[in-house]
């Protein structure tokens, strides 16, 4: 019969076999692109492991813009949609019933890049030209369709072309005359040749967030616990990216489609730390939103006929799940 010693020892060991550890909560994140630089903070959780020091099993599925990561959601592909809020408006005037929980880019950083031969100075001067946009479902078309609207512009005095997210060589090779981009897009343009442009920022009409975590209502009432796991991880990447830039771009060499030039990494990646803080951050901690701003552009987006519906951006803007600074690891 076997001795009590050797039953706690088997049993020990037993406890502490992989079989017996809890397991990781799949998560997945329908983004709004490619596995690009940018995203380097959830690319390169094989690496820092925030989000399995979490209990969570971080997956991501590519988008082809900001709509492609709602509809993600809303087919049941993602957890959580990695959007922009002008998707956001689209998608709650068209009865979506949505929560927006983090804000992950507080400025904006959509634009119009025209070459300066093309004469295109400001928004006006679109008119009766061609524009590249990512895809049809993507910020740069919601953003620059509110361009042209403070510019008493309709998308119909435009001809919009779907250029892909890298849409900078249809500019170069001059199939269109300018392109709604963003900002680390154009560091990568001018990377590759882009010469001397015109640029048109559409913060400068309204500094709309560029991202936004959101979920389904129905998730955010059911899943707090998790959600709260998932928005704690996640900002400890941003963290980590923002106080260890160097060592993403490098990380981004291998883990990014994009990423082969380690020195364009780190530009992409400085630019896009800059757009996750805010005043308002700074004060309150990552991720928190501006409601003010949010609802600023969803009047926006009514009073110019891009959505039909008045939506209400306290019942859509939670913040209650958002980790506190103080809980910064």
């Amino acid at each position: 019969m076997p001795s009590l010693r050797l039953l706690l020892v088997l049993a020990l060991t037993w406890l502490g076999s992989p079989a017996f550890a809890q397991a990781l909560e799949k998560f997945t994140v329908g983004g709004w692109s490619q596995p690009i630089s940018e995203i380097t903070n959830l690319l390169a959780e094989p690496d820092h492991g925030l989000f399995k020091a979490r209990g969570i099993a971080l997956d991501y599925v590519p988008g082809n813009g900001g709509g492609s990561a709602i509809q993600a959601l809303l087919a049941g592909q993602a957890d959580i949609a990695f959007t922009d809020p002008a998707s956001l408006y689209l998608a709650l005037d068209k009865g979506a019933d949505l929560v927006a929980i983090y804000n992950i880019y507080p400025q904006n950083v959509f634009n119009v890049v025209s070459p300066k031969r093309s004469g295109i100075r400001t928004a006006a001067d679109l008119r009766g030209k061609r524009v590249g946009v990512y895809s049809l479902a993507s910020g740069t078309r919601q953003h620059l369709l509110l361009l042209l609207a403070s510019a008493g512009l309709k998308e119909s005095d435009v001809t919009v072309e779907v250029t892909g997210l890298l849409n900078f060589a249809p500019l170069i090779q001059g199939q269109v005359d300018a392109t709604a981009a963003t900002d680390t897009g154009l560091l990568v343009g001018r990377a590759k040749g882009l010469g001397e442009v015109d640029v048109i920022e559409v913060r400068d009409h309204l500094n709309l967030p560029s991202d936004i975590f959101v979920v389904s209502r129905k998730d955010y009432e059911a899943k707090k616990p998790l959600l709260k796991r998932f928005l704690a991880a996640y900002r400890d990447s941003a963290a980590w990216m923002i106080a260890k830039p160097d060592e993403a771009a490098r990380l981004a060499v291998t883990r990014a489609i994009n990423g082969r030039d380690e020195a364009i990494n780190r530009e992409v990646i400085a630019l896009r730390n800059l757009s996750s803080v805010s005043p308002t951050t700074e004060r309150e901690g990552l991720g928190h939103f501006d409601p003010a701003i949010l609802q600023q552009g969803a009047d926006q987006f009514r009073q110019l006929g891009l959505i039909g519906k008045t939506l209400d951006m306290v019942q859509v803007v939670k913040s209650d799940l958002i980790p506190a600074k103080e809980d910064a690891r």
